[in-house]
């Protein structure tokens, strides 16, 4: 019972070793079809511990092996019990996950996973096909980053807590980075600030090299006046605020949130690229007005980046959260005729756009955060359905979501067309992780072929 399984990756073992040392790896590396949740990561190798929230309440420690640990070469952790919680993984799950790392040469290592544990090989592969090519993909961003001067730097981020923001944090730090989260409660460590958002402090940005800003209020939710007022106010202002006290700090770069509901909900079989005008309609008003909010940074001569992002997939959130038990029990399916683009982004694709926004300095003004491949949403339903190994064959009224969202949050949001394209990366050299849909969904789904043994 078990695995034994490796890969090679072209970088050094050094820096493979330091990457799987560094705040972040374990977020970076968990499948996010895993009911599972990071409550603490482990502060080291050699003697740390990293605790997993899983499904009842119950707890999987996973104590690193002091006597395993030979950096660059080798560490190890296996369960153990501390605290109620994790007494019946600890007593039952007999868990050894030895990580050795075999210098090829110069610039490639093989890194070997090893797990002593009653759980079948097959029930973990998908698992390290995974990890390893999270890994993969990461380490080449950072080293093409590298490539282009991007030296360790501090970036101070906002909505460092939602979908995005905890994933590019993760990114950002095993990279290197310093991340300092900008928070509306009193600051606890020091790798937060606490953030007035109507008047931010003078010295929130001392120190700071670049500015993330992710915040805003869920724009999910039915269409009220209070929830469109929600959404103004959580954007706006706090961008405004924002962007005048980074203009105030020198900080030379600006990348802020926004979304492809600027180009309205309804564009037909138009191809919409960032030189496309604006559209109508209480998302493309708010958007405007949202990166308009922006606009003392750039006049004070900041390099201001707005990444206008399209449908993002992930199991932990968004759409495909929501979709993913739906498709599973058999029950998904169109909604009206299908007929309606969506423009989506994979997780990691959105989290390699921002930080190419981060380094590329020829990156400025709009940048539209899409696959170059959106499809239909009759394509969509089908594709996620063949990857869930279900049937998608019971179709979704138009009527159907305004139950829930009301007449104008159906409108412009569950039944939208908008063909979005990214001209921009594409001009820019970004090449796409995951630009089909099918591999993006098996890669989060943990759905691909490739066996990791190799």
């Amino acid at each position: 019972m078990g695995i034994d399984c490796s890969s090679v990756v072209p970088e050094s073992r050094e820096d493979v070793f330091a990457w799987f040392s560094r705040p972040g790896a374990l977020a970076r590396l968990a499948p996010p079809w895993q009911p599972v949740t990071i409550a603490a990561e482990a502060d080291s190798l050699d003697t740390g511990s990293a605790v997993l929230r899983l499904p009842g309440g119950l707890r999987w420690v996973a104590r690193h092996d002091p006597a395993a640990y030979d950096p660059p070469w080798c560490f190890a952790d296996e369960t153990a019990i501390d605290g109620l919680a994790s007494v019946p993984v600890g007593a039952l799950v007999r868990w050894r996950h030895t990580h050795r790392f075999e210098e090829i040469d110069q610039g490639r290592t093989r890194v070997v996973d090893s797990v002593a544990a009653p759980v079948p090989a097959r029930l973990l592969r998908p698992m390290f096909g995974y990890r390893y090519r999270q890994l993969a993909d990461d380490l080449a961003a950072h080293h093409r980053a590298a490539a282009h001067g991007f030296r360790p730097s501090v970036i101070a981020m906002t909505g460092s807590s939602g979908l995005v923001g905890s994933a590019l944090s993760a990114f950002l730090t095993t990279g290197g980075h310093t991340v300092i989260r900008l928070v509306r409660h009193p600051a606890r460590h020091a790798g937060e600030r606490e953030w007035n958002l109507a008047a931010p402090a003078p010295e929130l940005l001392d120190g700071v090299d670049a500015v993330v800003h992710l915040a805003g209020a869920s724009i999910a939710g039915r269409f009220t006046a209070a929830h469109r007022r929600a959404l103004v106010d959580s954007r706006v202002g706090p961008t405004r605020a924002l962007a005048e006290r980074a203009a105030a700090a020198g900080v030379p770069t600006f990348v802020t949130a926004s979304a492809v509901g600027y180009y309205g909900p309804d564009r037909g079989d138009e191809r919409l690229d960032e030189s496309s005008t604006r559209g109508t309609g209480f998302l493309a008003d708010l958007v405007a007005d949202w990166e308009h909010a922006a606009e003392p940074a750039a006049r004070s001569g900041l390099r201001v980046v707005r990444v206008r992002t399209g449908i993002v997939q992930s199991p932990r959130g968004g759409t495909l959260r929501l979709l993913r038990p739906l498709f599973a029990a058999g029950l998904g399916g169109r909604i009206g005729d299908g007929r309606q683009w969506l423009s989506w982004i994979g997780i990691d694709d959105l989290v390699e756009i921002y930080h190419r926004a981060l380094w590329d300095g020829e990156l400025s003004g709009a940048v539209n955060a899409v696959a170059p491949n959106p499809v239909r949403n009759l394509d969509y339903t089908a594709t996620l359905a063949r990857v869930s190994r279900r049937p998608a064959v019971i179709p979704v009224p138009r009527w159907g979501p305004a139950l829930l969202l009301g007449a104008q949050g159906a409108e412009e949001l569950a039944a939208a067309s908008q063909r979005v394209l990214p001209d921009r990366l594409t001009a820019a050299g970004y090449s796409f992780r995951h630009p089909d849909l099918d591999a993006c969904l098996r890669h989060l789904l943990g759905r691909e072929s490739i066996d990791p043994g190799r």
